[in-house]
């Protein structure tokens, strides 16, 4: 049975974020997701969904400073460092809020970086961040993101999302698929979710 959570970062938008959980319930929702947890207490947070008893089903590990362009480090080899302390505080925000999945977004490859060495950051990074996860109970997830949208991200179709697992190869390391991104990227959806769908654990 399919469940609808609310996108905190995108609907309600006309009140505050943390008065977003209460529009959620209050419109039938039993789970939210959202781009970032990172700019409120553990506590603020738990509290609203404790009270509008929802559940936290999705976020993502911290990608940089938003304001300024970043969408993601997760391939950038000069981030490693900020990678994997935001793997950390990604695990305590997860624990914190019961939060059983977390999406590391691949990025827009730096400039002067190769493809080859973004996909050899961006596999090693996740290398390191699956099995943390796993330890404490997180699925971790990648997403691939249009480029008309975003120009130069690098993760950016469902093939490509793919082999990066393959090559990860973890347990613990699944495919968020994002039908507005991959209908503008590879069309064909319904075969395209067949395909892939032992690998997708979030859409």
């Amino acid at each position: 049975m399919i469940k609808l959570n609310a996108n905190l970062s995108m609907l309600f938008t006309e009140v505050e974020f943390l008065d977003r959980f209460e529009q959620a319930a209050l419109s039938g929702f039993k789970g939210v997701e959202y781009l970032f947890p990172y700019d409120f207490a553990i506590s603020d947070i738990r509290e609203k969904l404790q009270r509008f008893n929802l559940q936290q089903v999705l976020f993502n590990l911290p990608a940089g400073d938003w304001s300024i362009g970043d969408r993601g480090i997760s391939c950038h080899p000069d981030r490693i460092a900020d990678f994997r302390a935001g793997v950390d505080k990604a695990i305590e925000y997860a624990n914190g809020l019961d939060c059983k999945q977390c999406n590391a977004l691949a990025g827009i490859v730096p400039q002067g970086c190769s493809e080859e060495l973004a996909r050899v950051t961006f596999v090693e990074n996740l290398r390191y961040a699956a099995p943390r996860m796993e330890a404490a109970g997180i699925r971790l997830l990648i997403e691939a993101i249009n480029t008309r949208d975003i120009p130069g991200f690098y993760l950016n179709n469902s093939t490509q999302a793919i082999s990066i697992i393959d090559e990860v190869a973890s347990d613990n390391l699944f495919f968020q698929y994002d039908i507005y991104h991959m209908q503008v990227m590879e069309g064909d959806l319904a075969k395209n979710i067949e395909k892939h769908l032992k690998n997708i654990a979030h859409m």
